[in-house]
This record gives structure tokens, C-alpha cells and sequence, in this order.
């Protein structure tokens, strides 16, 4: 497993990178197959813009952006929300091995 920090119209500190890197490694544990996390850090005209892209074998993408003023909480809302959606997708992986078989009769 992989994770790339990377940022622009900015500097990345190592303080700033090292704590990226410790939220987005929260990540692994809503999902086992991820293959590659990717931070994208950005200054936008007011605030900053983070991007993580989370790359999961077996489906698309996962992608969650989120705007802020304060560079440390948009890091966090980002991380909440794409842990939000590898919530959701476990959980419709998990209810779709777990039908009941649709040969037969239904009880």
C-alpha cells in the first residue's frame, strides 16, 4: 500500500506532510483492498483545497474534495469523507454476498 503526498501553489512542510500521512493511514482500516492512497494538497484564492484520491482494487476511484480557511481541518474533513464512502461501499459489498439465493423458494 502506497501513499503520495503531494501539494501546489504551496510548500509542504514535513509537519504538514507527516500528518497527512498519519489521517490518511486511518483509511486503511474501513477497507482491506486498498491499493494506493493519494493527498492532494492545494492553496486556493481563499484557503486551501484537499483532495484524497483512494484507489481500491476492483472498483473506480474514490474521490473526496473539500475547501476550508484552515489547511489541518479541511486535511480531517477530507479523511471524513472518504471514509464515509469506503463505509458505504463495504457495506453494499458485504450485503450483496450475503442474499439469499435467488433459486428456489422464498420463505
Amino acid at each position: 500500500m502506497e501513499i503520495k503526498v503531494s501539494s501546489k501553489h504551496m510548500g509542504l512542510t514535513p509537519a504538514i506532510e507527516e500528518y497527512g500521512r498519519r489521517k490518511v493511514e486511518k483509511l486503511l482500516k474501513f477497507f482491506d483492498r486498498v491499493q494506493q492512497i493519494e493527498l492532494r494538497l492545494d492553496r486556493a484564492r481563499v484557503g486551501y483545497q484537499v483532495e484524497i484520491i483512494v484507489d481500491v482494487e476492483h472498483h473506480d476511484d474514490f474521490v473526496a474534495t473539500v475547501d476550508h480557511e484552515d489547511l489541518y481541518a479541511c486535511i480531517d474533513l477530507a479523511v471524513d469523507r472518504a471514509a464515509r464512502q469506503l463505509k458505504d461501499y463495504k457495506e453494499r459489498v458485504r450485503d450483496h454476498k450475503h442474499q439469499s439465493p435467488t433459486g428456489g423458494k422464498e420463505q
